[in-house]
């Protein structure tokens, strides 16, 4: 099977796909760490509405589609809100990167035209080791150089690594659909994380970023994904029985912080 998302398509052997009961799609570049210039902004968009499409569609055209296609999608889409509580039933915000996941979820559409159950995760910012946000953070903080972006009282939607997997099993087990705001119940301040962080790593973290040279270095992205406000509520989650194995930013980071790569960890 080979991937082409700038394609929109995939060239796959349809019979190896007939029959399966879940398609789980995760694609999508990196939002955060660089300006989002023009030719950024395409790849942001190609990476995820592009190959949303090309997945739908190939699931679609299956003689035995699966029951149920989780797409990954991102609580950006409620925009800047301030300390305004947002669940699943909340109406989109403004901005490029809530029009994008507008766009992204929109992208699956056809898949439930077709009876496709469809399962959009809005995730928070995803906790764990590897090379996403904690992972750009940690140096940084190690050294003793970390502080709060801006203010620091912007609202932070969370999820550890572990609660993330296991939110998308839980939703494709107790048929769920539609938005499911993949985020913890306890969303932290953006001063209140790096306290946590620093505190994990017994640290100081007194270096602050000013709003203005983060608007300075990273432009549109600061204000939308730095900067930006979004509390949001896992409604639908906590609704059907979802526990949570790291409900507090404490426990979410001492797991991430502390625990050993698969790689490294003995069966």
């Amino acid at each position: 099977m080979t991937w082409d998302p700038r394609a929109e398509k995939i060239v796959a052997d349809p019979g190896q796909l007939e029959g399966v009961e879940a398609a789980i799609h995760l694609s999508g570049a990196s939002v955060a760490g660089q300006r989002w210039t023009a030719a950024y902004k395409r790849e942001l968009s190609e990476s995820r509405v592009g190959s949303t499409r090309a997945i739908v569609r190939l699931l679609t055209g299956l003689r035995q589609p699966p029951r149920t296609l989780v797409v990954a999608s991102a609580v950006g889409i409620y925009g800047d809100r301030g300390d305004e509580v947002l669940d699943e039933s909340s109406a989109p915000g403004a901005g490029f990167l809530a029009d994008l996941c507008r766009a992204w979820e929109s992208a699956a559409r056809p898949a439930d035209e077709a009876g496709i159950r469809v399962v959009h995760a809005r995730f928070g910012v995803v906790l764990g080791q590897g090379p996403g946000a904690l992972g750009k953070m940690l140096p940084v903080f190690r050294w003793g150089l970390g502080g709060r972006l801006g203010s620091g009282r912007q609202w932070m939607s969370w999820v550890s690594v572990d609660d993330a997997i296991g939110a998308i099993l839980f939703a494709l087990e107790h048929e769920l659909s539609g938005p499911v705001n993949v985020v913890a119940p306890n969303a932290v301040t953006n001063a209140e994380f790096t306290r946590a962080l620093a505190k994990q790593l017994h640290r100081p973290a007194l270096l602050p970023a000013p709003a203005f040279a983060l608007r300075l270095v990273l432009g549109q992205m600061a204000d939308e994904a730095l900067l930006a406000s979004a509390l949001v509520a896992p409604a639908k989650l906590l609704g059907a029985g979802f526990r949570f194995a790291h409900p507090t930013i404490e426990e979410a980071l001492r797991a991430a912080v502390w625990s050993k790569p698969a790689s490294q960890q003995v069966s």
